[in-house]
């Protein structure tokens, strides 16, 4: 895994050069954009009332609804009560949520965090988050596997995880975290549920089903972040780039693996804002020691709104992924965007394998305020046909920038 670690390491490297070439402090404010076409009325008055209700973030104080925060499958809504609060002049910051989907998967989270410490430098906190989604597909292992061969699993975990972020600059961080996560495989359940099968019935040789009861993971994380973009919910210049190494040392001596990553993303504005050009990148290798496995719900997968647009959620998985894509943005009016985009990507055993044959291709739109998207529906067309996809969010926001706990299963 030696090459592996090294093609990491240059990525990274030359990531970190091309964010240094960019910018030497955060990223400016931009002007408001103007679209090439007048807004009705109505759009305008939604995108300004949007954007003063949730356009704060974690800034604003008090209670909130926890909406669409869910992973890939959960179905097309999500909702939830949440709270959070900043005290001791904003030197403590506590938050708690809890949502439940469409499809009725459900999450629950609380986290402590002492986010200014030295000079703002520093941030020192505390999460844990239970999680229960039930019907998650699996297709099996490897590039070549057939849609008609989809199955769905439970999957139930709960995590708590310590975590340090140092920024040595504004616009960069070292990210550190510990936690220990205990994940159980169940059938699948939830409302809506479609006639598939069970994976356990599907692939009941798989490893994972060898065991009575899944092992308990601790894991580590090293990562390092950089961010110039000018608003991360909906960014029209600058850039936002990760690498991290993340290992899993599992309670059972067979489940135990590191995984790598490298993923950048950047956005190039052309005519005063009014085209924005969005490139995205990820590469993920996974290394397990001889008679060490990956179970399949850590396997990296491919496919969803995130990643390949035509395919259906987690569509392929593997040890190693990479993923390319490349939308053109074009501003209709102040707040709603055509695009045009281009994904490729693949999933492999080995990183050397690794190529762009699954691609897709399509158009969409997007709504959206100054600071976020929170809207977007793309038609998209691959080699299994089309699917036409509804998000509320921006097709290429990085949540594994300020993700803590572990993903289980492993998100796209």
């Amino acid at each position: 895994m030696r090459h592996c670690a090294r093609l990491i390491r240059r990525i990274g490297a030359a990531a970190a050069l091309l964010c240094a070439s960019q910018v030497s402090a955060p990223a400016q404010t931009a002007a408001p954009r103007q679209g090439f076409l007048n807004e009705p009325g109505f759009i305008e008055r939604a995108a300004i009332f949007t954007d003063r209700r949730q356009g704060n973030g974690e800034f604003a104080n008090g209670f909130y609804p926890d909406l669409w925060n869910m992973v890939p499958g959960a179905g097309w809504i999500s909702v939830g009560p949440g709270y959070r609060r900043w005290y001791a002049k904003d030197q403590v910051f506590v938050d708690a949520s809890a949502g439940i989907s469409w499809r009725q998967y459900q999450n629950a989270q609380a986290r402590f965090e002492l986010p200014r410490l030295a000079r703002s430098r520093l941030a020192l906190g505390a999460q844990f988050q239970w999680q229960d989604f039930t019907q998650v597909n699996y297709f099996g292992e490897g590039p070549e596997t057939h849609s008609s061969g989809r199955s769905e699993y439970r999957i139930k975990s709960h995590d708590l995880v310590g975590y340090l972020t140092l920024r040595p600059v504004e616009w960069a961080g070292v990210g550190v975290a510990f936690g220990r996560m205990r994940p159980s495989i169940l059938p699948r359940a939830g409302w809506f549920e479609r006639d598939r099968p069970d994976t356990r019935e599907l692939f009941p040789a798989d490893p994972v089903f060898a065991l009575a009861n899944q092992p308990t993971f601790l894991h580590r994380e090293l990562s390092l972040t950089a961010d110039t973009r000018d608003f991360p919910r909906h960014p029209t210049r600058g850039g936002s780039y990760r690498a991290a190494a993340v290992s899993h040392t599992g309670s059972d001596d067979v489940f135990s693996f590191t995984r790598y990553e490298v993923e950048g993303a950047h956005f190039v504005p052309l005519a005063d804002s009014r085209v924005v050009i969005a490139l995205h990148g990820w590469l993920v290798a996974s290394d397990a020691s001889e008679g060490q496995a990956v179970p399949f719900y850590f396997l990296p997968s491919l496919g969803g709104h995130n990643t390949l647009r035509a395919y259906p959620d987690y569509r392929f998985h593997d040890r190693n992924l990479v993923v390319i894509n490349a939308e053109g943005r074009l501003a209709m009016t102040a707040h709603i965007d055509a695009a045009l985009f281009v994904d490729a990507g693949n999933v492999a055993p080995r990183l050397g394998d690794l190529n762009l044959d699954k691609r897709s291709y399509g158009a969409g739109l997007r709504l959206h305020t100054r600071r976020q998207t929170f809207a977007r529906i793309d038609a998209a067309r691959g080699d299994e046909g089309w699917r036409l996809v509804l998000r509320f969010t921006d097709p290429l926001e990085l949540s594994r920038q300020s993700r803590r706990v572990a993903a289980a299963p492993f998100v796209p």
